[in-house]
C-alpha cells in the first residue's frame, strides 16, 4: 500500500520550506503581491512618456511577477505533494486565480509598448541606460505585433485564463487525486496496488500474465472514465484552437511554435524524418519479440526487458553517485554544484497517496531548483533522476548569469538539458558494462530511450496535430474519433509489429502533457540536439562541455534556436535529427549482433 505523505522521511523530502517557513509567511507574500499586481494599474497609459517612465513599468512588472511566482510556486508544489490535501487544493486555487489577476493586470503593457512610433522606441532606447538591458524583449513584443489585441481584449482574455485552463486542472485531479487503478498480483503472487509509479516496473516484469494484468487493469481504469476525459481533452483543444483565431493566427500549431519563435519547418521537419526512419524502429520490435521467445507481439509486451537477468535495484544513495560518475565530463563545478542539490532539499524522491504521478524540475527565480520524482529502485528511476537533475542545473546556471527578465527556459531548451544528461548515462553505462548480458541490458534500456523520446513522442506530436486539425475542421473529438485516430497512428509506428488492441487505442486518455498543447514534440527535437551535444562533449571533450555550460547560461536572452547554436547544434534543420536516427540504427545492429 501506498505511504501517506506523513510516512515519508523528511530526508527524503524537497525543502520546499526553504521558501516559507510557515504558513503565515505564504499568506504575508501573497497580499503582497495582490498588493503590488492592483498597484500596477496605476502606471497605464505613462509607458509612451519617456524612457524613463517606460524603464520604471517594466521593472516594477518584472518585481511583481517575481514575487507572483514564488506565491505560485509553493503553492502548487505543496498540491502536489497530496492532490487529496484540501488546504493544498485550496492554495494552490488561490495562487493560480492570482497569476491570472497578474495577467489581466499586465495585459496593457504590449499594447501601449506597440503604440509608441518605432522611431520614438529607439529614442528611449539609446537615451535610458537601464533599457539597453530589455533589447531580447523589446525584439518579441515587436515580433507579435500583428497577433497583439487591443488593451481592452488584452485585458478580457487574460481574465478568462483561469477558467480557460479548466480541462487541465480537471484532467489532473482525475488522474492524481481521484483514479484508482486496483491491485495485481506481482510475480511471486503477492498482491501489489497498481499506481502510476509501480506501472513501469510491472510492464518491464519478466513474467508476461504480471504485464498483461497491469496493462488491462491501468487501461480498465481509463476506459471507465473515457467520455469525460474525451470532452474535457476536446475542450482543451477548442480552447487552442479558440485562442489561436482570437489571436488571428493561421491555426494552432502555428500560434504555439510562434510563442518561441520556432519555425514551423522543425515541426516538420521532425515528423518527416522519424517518419521516414520507421523502418529502423519496426526492426527493433522484430528483434525484441524474437529475443524474448514472442510471435505475437502485444502493447504489454513492448516494455519487457531485455537481458534481465543483469537488472538491479538502486539505492537512492547508488543511483546518485552513479549519476556523478556519467556526468563527470561536464567538469568539476557541474558536479560539485549538482552534489550540493542532493543532499540540501532539491529532491523529493519517493511516492505517496495522493502525490503527483510522474518527475518533474520546477522552482522559482528567488527559491532553490526542486525535482518531484517516485523513484523506485529501477534503472529507468535512475535515468529518470539523471535527467531531471539537468533542468535544475540548467537553472542554477541561468539565474547565476541572467536577470529575472531572462531566467526562465523555453521547453525547446530545456528538454536539451535534461537529455545530454541521460545520453552521457547510458553511454557510460555501455562503456561501464563488464559482460555479454550486462551490455544487452543497457543497450535495451538505451534503445527504449530512443523509442520512447524520440518515436513515441514523435508519435505523441503528430496525434496533437491532427487533433488540432479536427477541430478547427468541425470534426467533432469524441472518445471513438480519438481512438481512431490513435489506433491509426499505434498501426503506423509499430508497423503491424505490434498488435492494436481496444486498450491502446485509448491510450491518449492518460498523457497529461497533451493538456499544454505542443509540448511534446520538444522532447523529440530535444533528444536529437542531446545526442549531437552529448557525442560532442565525449569526443571533443572540455572545449564542447564549455560550449554546453554557456548555453546552459543562455535562459531566454534569445530565440531557442539561436541558443543552441551556441552548443554547436542548428536545429532549424534536418541533419541532427537524422544523425540520432543513424545513431539507434546503430544500436540495432549492436542488438542484433548480441542476440
Amino acid at each position: 500500500m501506498l505511504r501517506k505523505r506523513s510516512g515519508i522521511d523528511s530526508g527524503d523530502k524537497w525543502d520546499i520550506e526553504a521558501m516559507y517557513g510557515s504558513a503565515d509567511a505564504w499568506e504575508e507574500d501573497f497580499h503582497r503581491a495582490a498588493e503590488r499586481i492592483e498597484g500596477f494599474g496605476g502606471l497605464k497609459g505613462t509607458l509612451g512618456g519617456s524612457g524613463k517612465s517606460l524603464l520604471a513599468a517594466l521593472e516594477e512588472m518584472d518585481e511583481a511577477g517575481r514575487l507572483a511566482d514564488k506565491v505560485f510556486v509553493y503553492a502548487r508544489m505543496r498540491r502536489d505533494e497530496d492532490n487529496g490535501n484540501s488546504y493544498y487544493q485550496s492554495i494552490a486555487d488561490r495562487a493560480l486565480s492570482l497569476v491570472t489577476l497578474m495577467a489581466a493586470a499586465f495585459s496593457f503593457v504590449r499594447p501601449e509598448i506597440l503604440a509608441i512610433p518605432p522611431e520614438k522606441l529607439e529614442e528611449f532606447r539609446a537615451s535610458e541606460e537601464g533599457l539597453k538591458g530589455w533589447g531580447h524583449v523589446f525584439d518579441e513584443i515587436l515580433r507579435s505585433r500583428a497577433h497583439v489585441l487591443p488593451e481592452s481584449e488584452e485585458n478580457l482574455l487574460a481574465r478568462l485564463g483561469e477558467a480557460l485552463s479548466a480541462p487541465g486542472e480537471i484532467f489532473s485531479m482525475i488522474n492524481d487525486a481521484d483514479m484508482r487503478f486496483g491491485s495485481i498480483k506481482d510475480e511471486s503472487g503477492e498482491e501489489r496496488t497498481l499506481t502510476h509509479g509501480n506501472y513501469g516496473a510491472f510492464l518491464e516484469s519478466q513474467d508476461r500474465g504480471v504485464r498483461k494484468a497491469a496493462y488491462e487493469a491501468m487501461y480498465g481504469a481509463y476506459g471507465r472514465q473515457l467520455n469525460t476525459l474525451a470532452a474535457s481533452y476536446s475542450f482543451s483543444v477548442k480552447t487552442d484552437a479558440a485562442r489561436a483565431g482570437i489571436r488571428k493566427y493561421g491555426s494552432s500549431l502555428d500560434a504555439a511554435l510562434s510563442d518561441e519563435n520556432v519555425p514551423a519547418a522543425v515541426y516538420e521537419n521532425l515528423i518527416g524524418t522519424v517518419n521516414d526512419s520507421l523502418g529502423a524502429l519496426h526492426r527493433y520490435l522484430e528483434i525484441k519479440g524474437r529475443a524474448l521467445g514472442i510471435a505475437d507481439m502485444k502493447p504489454y509486451d513492448v516494455y519487457a526487458t531485455l537481458f534481465a537477468g543483469s537488472e538491479r535495484r538502486y539505492a537512492f544513495d547508488e543511483a546518485a553517485a552513479l549519476m556523478e560518475r556519467a556526468l563527470a565530463p561536464l567538469g568539476g563545478e557541474y558536479r560539485d554544484e549538482m552534489l550540493k542539490g542532493v543532499k540540501g532539499g532539491w529532491i523529493d524522491r519517493y511516492e505517496n497517496e495522493g502525490k503527483t504521478s510522474g518527475a518533474y524540475s520546477f522552482g522559482c527565480y528567488d527559491s532553490m531548483p526542486y525535482i518531484l520524482m517516485n523513484f523506485d529502485g529501477r534503472l529507468n528511476d535512475v535515468s529518470t533522476l539523471v535527467h531531471e537533475m539537468g533542468h535544475p542545473m540548467n537553472s542554477l546556471y541561468t539565474k547565476r548569469s541572467q536577470p529575472y527578465r531572462y531566467g526562465g527556459h523555453s521547453i525547446f531548451t530545456a528538454e536539451v538539458a535534461s537529455t545530454v544528461n541521460e545520453s552521457l548515462l547510458m553511454r557510460h553505462l555501455l562503456d561501464s558494462a563488464e559482460d555479454r548480458e550486462s551490455k544487452g541490458y543497457i543497450l535495451g534500456k538505451y534503445l527504449e530511450q530512443f523509442r520512447t523520446t524520440l518515436f513515441r513522442q514523435t508519435m505523441f506530436a503528430e496525434f496533437e496535430m491532427k487533433a488540432h486539425e479536427m477541430a478547427e475542421n468541425g470534426t467533432p473529438l469524441t472518445a471513438a474519433a480519438l481512438g481512431k485516430l490513435y489506433g491509426g497512428l499505434n498501426d503506423k509506428y509499430f508497423g503491424g509489429r505490434v498488435e492494436t488492441d481496444a486498450n491502446i487505442m485509448t491510450e491518449w486518455a492518460r498523457i497529461p502533457h497533451f493538456y499544454r498543447a505542443f509540448y511534446v514534440y520538444k522532447y523529440a527535437t530535444g533528444f536529437s540536439a542531446a545526442t549531437a551535444i552529448s557525442h560532442g562533449i565525449l569526443t571533443e571533450g572540455e572545449k564542447a562541455a564549455q560550449r554546453y555550460i554557456e548555453f546552459l547560461k543562455s535562459g531566454e536572452s534569445d530565440y531557442p534556436i539561436e541558443l543552441l547554436k551556441i552548443a554547436g547544434v542548428d536545429m532549424g534543420r534536418p541533419e541532427p535529427i537524422k544523425e540520432a536516427m543513424d545513431v539507434f540504427a546503430g544500436l540495432v545492429d549492436e542488438l542484433e549482433g548480441l542476440i
